[in-house]
């Protein structure tokens, strides 16, 4: 599993935090980057609630094994 966050469309709102089940655990909005920030991935349920509430739809969720459980950041060239 892994959470993919689009530098360059997230925006730092906070709603994925807000919108998680477990956001205090998972979720770092780091401010001075204004950007979310994805840890502790043990405690995420895959419920895919704070993909579903990014307005700048920079959150994906991949449900795959084959991937190594951690957070990933995409920056476009």
């Amino acid at each position: 599993m892994k959470i993919i966050i689009d530098l360059e469309k997230c925006t730092g709102c906070g709603k994925c935090k807000e919108a998680c089940p477990k956001g205090g655990k998972i979720w770092t909005i780091d401010k001075k980057r204004k950007v979310a920030i994805p840890s502790n991935l043990e405690y995420c349920h895959l419920c895919i609630i704070c993909a579903s509430k990014c307005p700048e739809e920079a959150i994906r969720i991949i449900r795959d094994d084959n991937y190594e459980k951690g957070p990933e950041i995409e920056e476009n060239p």
